[in-house]
């Protein structure tokens, strides 16, 4: 087992975690970078799409474009990463155990390297996990998250099956719908129970120009099939929420998607001690963090997904906050361009919060760092 140092540990090589280290490297801190994954960029080398919004925001950037762009800065800035390589522990706010070489190691038939490291601040960026849907069949194997199809024809080039049955119409559920049918796939049809879609209006526009059904109060009853999908039925639901008799049909699909929402991944947070709160509007369970993304165990810090569910945009600021915020605790800024530098990161913060969809989150998101900065005071 090798002993490691470091000023700031980040634990996430996506777009939060990323601009974390790139922040923190600016002041001169010492920045290490872990990630289980073969390629850096999170969520965003699976993004083919083109980025809306404002260009310090990278709008007319690809998800895959921008991964490198902030990868190469943060090499240039002397941030080491450690790709391939799993935390199993983050105990206190100083140490963190990671195994590295995980898949390599898998292929060898041998045992990954075991390093510790000890740091002064910690960063999670970790990101969040599918919601499952439970419904007759929802074991069978061609039942796969969105975001795993996604990953499968964007970074893998593999295609998940050729009928496609998606269930979900928040953003990710209409964006990969599309992204299958330019892979090569029929999206049969996509359902949503609630009574109106969940994503932006563009993004549904682009996938009925697509010859793609979207079915609003509707959801997947069952699937069939023995060794995998054969089939789908769906049916109409009730404003309880409850299928309709007699509305049932069948659909020839080989694969269901679903994309019914992310939740906070806190597993490695919970194990530090960080305290949790839940918030339905932004994911569920939480670590309860203030308004410089500084959770209840003083040395620890998040961003992104982690700290609530929302877009790249806005994890790349909570990133940027964090970056500063620790830069500040460790004395490499002056306290007064330490706090102009954080405002103007929460700034762009509620701007891309505004709006019928970001204003929901800004205010959830309010009410968790307003409780955060009361307890954290304490601590």
């Amino acid at each position: 087992m090798g002993l490691v140092t470091a000023d700031v540990c980040v634990v996430g090589a996506g777009p939060a975690g990323l601009t974390a280290s790139i922040e923190a490297a600016k002041y001169g801190l010492d920045v290490l970078v872990v990630d289980s994954n073969l390629k850096p960029g999170g969520q965003l080398i699976k993004q083919i799409h083109k980025f809306f919004g404002s260009r310090e925001h990278k709008a007319g950037t690809r998800g895959i474009d921008i991964a490198q762009m902030l990868y190469k800065e943060a090499l240039d800035l002397g941030v080491r990463v450690w790709l391939d390589s799993t935390v199993y522990g983050v105990f206190g706010g100083n140490t963190v155990e990671v195994a590295r070489g995980v898949r390599e190691a898998q292929a060898l038939g041998t045992t990954p390297v075991r390093e510790v490291v000890k740091t002064k601040k910690i960063v999670l960026a970790v990101g969040a996990a599918e919601n499952p849907l439970r419904f007759e069949g929802w074991t069978l194997p061609g039942v796969m998250g969105a975001g795993a199809a996604q990953t499968m024809i964007n970074v893998e080039r593999v295609l998940p099956g050729r009928k496609i049955l998606m269930v979900g119409s928040g953003n990710v559920g209409l964006i990969v719908s599309y992204q299958l049918t330019q892979a090569g796939a029929e999206v049969v049809c996509l359902v949503e129970a609630a009574p109106k879609i969940g994503g932006y209006g563009v993004h549904a526009a682009k996938i009925r120009r697509a010859g793609i059904s979207i079915l609003t109060s509707h959801t997947v009853l069952r699937a069939f099939g023995k060794e995998g999908v054969s089939g789908a039925e769906i049916v109409a639901v009730d404003s309880s929420w409850q299928p309709i008799p007699g509305t049932e049909e069948k659909l020839d699909v080989d694969t269901i998607c679903v994309a019914t929402g992310l939740r906070p991944f806190t597993k490695l947070a919970a194990q530090a001690g960080c305290k949790l709160t839940y918030s339905a509007s932004l994911g569920g369970w939480l670590p309860i963090h203030n308004s410089d993304m500084m959770t209840t165990v003083s040395d620890i810090y998040i961003a992104g997904d982690l700290a609530g569910v929302e877009e790249a945009s806005t994890a790349m600021e909570e990133g940027r906050l964090a970056g500063i915020s620790i830069a500040k605790a460790l004395e490499r800024i002056d306290p007064k361009k330490a706090s102009q530098e954080a405002e103007e990161a929460r700034r762009r913060l509620d701007m891309l919060r505004m709006g019928p969809f970001g204003q929901m989150r800004h205010d959830a998101k309010a009410q968790v760092t307003k409780a955060g900065d009361e307890l954290c005071q304490r601590i």
